[in-house]
């Protein structure tokens, strides 16, 4: 029996890493078994420098879409955290007198109020939708909060021992490390820091000297409890955050675009300089989306774009400016959510980039219409092991174990769930669901070989168990009667 896979819409080429796993989650299954942690948050850090265009709200999504899979996949509660970074430059000047390059961050300009609200027109919406779409929970702080907080402050102080061994790893030119003091005064910084200096350095914390173009020096001194604002370029800012946190039965996953895959060096060399650390957050790298000539669609290329008018080739408005898409919210985000869900069905097709171009062509070949029959009949994509993917290919296999989340309860009979095996697909019906307290009580009335035709009940439940152990099996236990859909291949 053929089996229907993506590549009648979508065909990728194969990759190291696409080659070594079935499914883009198997990443994380080596730091999951490791640590056996009680719940994984993916963390994503946000621009909220004007409208998000579509490779961020993509990276969003994915966020959203990664958890559902993983506490589907692994039985493991999730969340997703967002960081907005409202240390963004709002304003950038040169000191007439001395050429020194200064900011102003978002959050010095316009204040807390103004930045939350910023939050709430161009993420609260979207991400209260793709909330209730898988059921994830999620929450929103700024860099702020995150840097205002004792651990973030403390880890800074401690990495600045090792300030020597890793300034050129920040800064591979120049070696300054972008410390970023603002004024007191005015919130003014000098962006590249030249003359940030160092002058003490204990256990308490440590003072710093920084020039102010404007009221001259001052300065900083710098505790885990308080004592001014810092703003750490990019690589710094990573370096801490990653090792900030503290054992507490969560593995945090940092979720970002894919062209973070050639800064990340700098900050694992950063790491590996200063000494490892136990709390180190796994990372997932989503695909990267291209312009037209295949540069990263960047903002600041936008602009330029928008000032040297209309170009052949350029995407259209609502991938630039999704407040721009031309139908209802929640067809956007069933949209989004579409397409993120086709990467996610094949490592080849998560694990490369697309242009605006193919994103469009995608989009648009797999769309449905905003209609309540087409809403109820899309399919539930479910990962699921090459071993039993093969048994409900073949038809042996026509029962599938879960648990009962909230997202597998929302399954019915009649509902399409379309199985996924990397670049496999094997789309079914669901013909009855069955509903128990235990896993053992489930074998009581569901037909062992049913469920697995190549092993015991014994040996079905050893497997059972390593994927959801008892506090998930407190849950309940959900089963699907299945049949192959004619048609599929």
């Amino acid at each position: 029996m053929t089996i229907t896979a993506p590549e009648d819409v979508l065909r990728s080429p194969n990759t190291v890493l696409a080659n070594a796993v079935d499914s883009t989650l198997d990443v994380l299954r080596p730091r999951v078994f490791a640590e056996e942690p009680e719940r994984i948050r993916f963390v994503v850090g946000t621009q909220i420098n004007g409208h998000p265009h579509i490779g961020t709200h993509l990276v969003q999504s994915l966020a959203f879409l990664l958890a559902e899979q993983t506490r589907d996949d692994y039985g493991i509660d999730v969340d997703v955290e967002f960081h907005a970074l409202d240390n963004a430059p709002a304003e950038t000047v040169r000191d007439p007198e001395t050429g020194h390059r200064y900011q102003r961050t978002y959050v010095h300009q316009l204040g807390p109020d103004a930045i939350g609200a910023l939050v709430a027109e161009h993420y609260t919406p979207l991400f209260d939708a793709l909330s209730a779409r898988t059921n994830v929970p999620y929450g929103v702080t700024t860099y702020t909060a995150q840097q205002d907080g004792p651990e973030f402050r403390a880890e800074f102080v401690r990495t600045l021992e090792y300030l020597e061994e890793i300034r050129y790893w920040l800064d591979p030119s120049a070696g300054s490390a972008h410390i970023r003091l603002p004024c007191p005064v005015c919130g003014w910084a000098e962006k590249d820091a030249q003359r940030t200096r160092l002058l003490e350095l204990d256990d308490s914390g440590a003072l710093f000297e920084s020039v102010c173009m404007d009221h001259g020096r001052y300065e900083s001194d710098i505790t885990p409890l308080g004592g001014g604002y810092v703003d750490l370029a990019t690589l710094y800012r990573n370096v801490v955050k990653e090792r900030a946190y503290r054992p507490d039965g969560t593995l945090r996953v940092m979720v970002k675009g894919g062209d973070w895959v050639y800064g990340c060096s700098l900050v694992d060399g950063a790491q590996s300089a200063i000494g490892p650390t136990a709390t180190a957050p796994a990372r997932i790298f989503t695909p990267q989306i291209l312009g037209p000539d295949g540069g990263k669609l960047s903002k600041s290329l936008l602009r330029e774009t928008a000032e040297a008018g209309p170009a052949e080739g350029a995407p259209f408005g609502w991938l630039l400016n999704p407040s721009l898409w031309p139908g209802t919210p929640e067809d956007y985000v069933r949209t989004l959510t579409g397409f993120g869900e086709l990467l996610l069905s094949s490592p080849r097709h998560f694990f490369r980039s697309y242009t605006t171009t193919e994103m469009e062509r995608l989009i648009v070949t797999t769309r449905k219409p905003a209609t309540n029959q087409t809403q109820a009949k899309r399919p539930k994509s479910m990962a699921i092991y090459r071993q039993y993917f093969d048994l409900i290919a073949d038809g042996s296999k026509t029962v599938e174990v879960r648990v009962q989340y909230p997202s597998m309860l929302r399954i019915k009979v009649g509902d399409l769930i379309n199985f996924t095996c990397r670049e496999l697909s094997c789309l079914t019906r669901v013909t009855r669901v069955g509903k128990y307290k235990t896993f053992k009580e489930m074998f009581g009335t569901e037909d062992v070989r049913a469920v697995n035709p190549n092993a015991s009940e014994a040996e079905q439940l050893e497997a059972i168990y390593a994927i959801f152990p008892p506090e998930k099996e407190a849950l309940g236990v959900i089963t699907f009667q299945i049949e192959r859909v004619k048609g599929d291949g």
